[in-house]
Formats: structure tokens, C-alpha cells, sequence
């Protein structure tokens, strides 16, 4: 089974058996639609009902069905939360997530293999696709349409167009 890491427990918050996540997403507002969380506290995997789930700062506050005092959640500190792949939120047309572009084969237009996407960089204006080529080599491709023409990610294959210069040896 995948499973998708979402977020960890850092604390508990107050006395009902609320906790504080640190999320793993950039929208934190998906745990309020999130049905079913798995938490991995190292020697099991238990399935958690998330009855209500709030932002604080840069956390979320998560409150789990029939966990309802500080006694039951204190013992989860540091605890990973995950989700299913079936269970994860939809991304939107043109969204991916980086677990499901990690690993793709990527070819330009004309179909001539470059290599294999191995590391997204996140930056302020878009993402930085790494892209290593079979002689180690490594190519940045920038994510944005005029370059990253299609994503196949049942066939496993990202089709580029390479923009003048990224190529070009230093």
C-alpha cells in the first residue's frame, strides 16, 4: 500500500484531545476534507477520523473521532501522519504531486529521451524540474507551460520542450 506523508504531530493542544500538525501541503485547509488518516507511531499503523481540523500560524490543529482528552493524544508526539494514494486530495488540471513526478521518464517533442526527473525544486515564481540525463548530468527545467508540454503519469512519461540555452555547456 503507498502511503503519502501529510503532515507530523508536533504537540498536543489543550485538554480535549486536540494535536498540532506541522502539514506537509501547501494548503492546509485539505485536512478538513480529509477522511481517513493513518498514524505511524513506529510500532503500528493505527486509522484515524479527522472530525475537525483548523489553521494556527503555520500548523494545523486536528481533532480525531474518540480521542477526546490530552491523555490519549499525548502519547502521538512526533508521530507521523499519512494518507493513501485513493485517499489523497484531487490536484487540479496542470497539478501534480512531487511523489508522482519523482522517477518520471522525460522525453523532448521530437520524442528523443533526456533522462529522469530525479528532484522538484520549489521556488517564489514556480518549480524547478531536475532532470538527470544518462551521462549524470543534471538539466533544470522550469515548470511552466512553454516548457513542460505534457505529464503521463500512468504511461510514466513527461514530454518537454527545451527552451534556447538550457542545454548549452557552461
Amino acid at each position: 500500500m503507498d502511503l503519502y506523508q501529510v503532515g507530523a504531530i508536533t504537540q498536543t493542544h489543550g485538554v480535549r484531545g486536540e494535536v498540532k500538525v506541522f502539514p506537509l501541503t501547501d494548503d492546509v485547509m485539505r485536512f478538513k476534507n480529509m477522511k481517513d488518516l493513518i498514524l505511524d507511531t513506529g510500532r503500528e499503523q493505527i486509522t484515524l477520523e479527522v472530525t475537525s481540523a483548523r489553521p494556527q500560524k503555520n500548523l494545523v490543529i486536528l481533532k480525531f473521532k474518540g480521542y477526546d482528552s490530552i491523555n490519549d493524544v499525548e502519547k502521538y508526539k512526533g508521530a507521523k501522519l499519512y494518507v493513501t494514494k485513493e485517499n489523497r486530495v484531487a490536484c487540479d488540471e496542470d497539478e501534480y504531486f512531487i511523489a508522482d513526478l519523482i522517477g518520471l521518464t522525460v522525453v523532448t517533442e521530437e520524442g528523443q529521451a533526456l533522462g529522469t526527473l530525479i528532484d522538484v525544486i520549489s521556488t517564489g515564481a514556480n518549480d524547478v524540474y531536475v532532470v538527470e540525463m544518462p551521462s549524470g548530468r543534471e538539466v533544470l527545467l522550469p515548470a511552466i507551460r512553454d516548457c513542460i508540454l505534457n505529464v503521463d503519469d500512468e504511461e510514466g512519461k513527461m514530454t518537454v520542450h527545451l527552451l534556447d540555452g538550457l542545454l548549452e555547456e557552461e
